[in-house]
């Protein structure tokens, strides 16, 4: 009879362990809770609300919740609910609104237009979707140093991530629209 709990206890925690592997979840509620705290004061400051968060269980109730709720329904949406949210930035040519999804931006300028940013991860590339609904790039990563941007006549050009590297691209910019007047 013991035999019998044993084999069963073994077999479902192996079946457990196989459904709940791969995907181990952002916990972006629980990290949105953290960050903020490392924003609160001084190095003193942030480790008494630290520990003041792990008495009153703030961060126990934001884990579960991310553990099973929200990190389940980023592994079956593909997207994060907490990475939503909408800014509004005001500069001298009006309030811009910025509508964040998780996988991109969608901008409502001053004067009733709009656009899209979109990221792909696949790739690491940053485009913009026109009124068409294609995507077309202007930044894509190439390592830790190198992107590739947009030229002024279509082709991407590398560009190192330095004062340099952004001086010498919007040289390079420059150069080209000028000489299309």
């Amino acid at each position: 009879m013991k035999k019998v709990y044993l084999t069963a206890a073994v077999a479902f925690a192996l079946a457990g362990s196989m459904m709940f592997s791969s995907c181990v979840g952002s916990f972006a509620l629980t990290n949105k809770v953290l960050s903020w705290n490392n924003q609160v004061g001084n190095k003193f400051v942030n480790e008494l609300v630290f520990f003041a968060f792990w008495i009153l269980p703030v961060y126990e109730v934001t884990a579960i919740a991310d553990l099973l709720v929200i990190n389940s329904i980023e592994f079956w949406s593909g997207s994060n609910p907490m990475s939503a949210s909408t800014k509004a930035i005001d500069t001298d040519h009006g309030r811009y609104l910025v509508k964040c999804d998780g996988k991109g931006y969608d901008i409502d300028c001053p004067d009733g237009s709009s656009m899209r940013l979109n990221f792909t991860e696949e790739d690491q590339t940053w485009s913009i979707e026109n009124a068409e609904g294609e995507n077309i790039p202007f930044m894509t990563f190439v390592d830790d140093t190198h992107v590739r941007m947009i030229a002024p006549d279509g082709t991407m050009m590398p560009v190192e991530m330095s004062p340099q590297g952004v001086m010498a691209y919007q040289v390079a910019a420059t150069q080209t629209a000028l000489a299309r007047r």
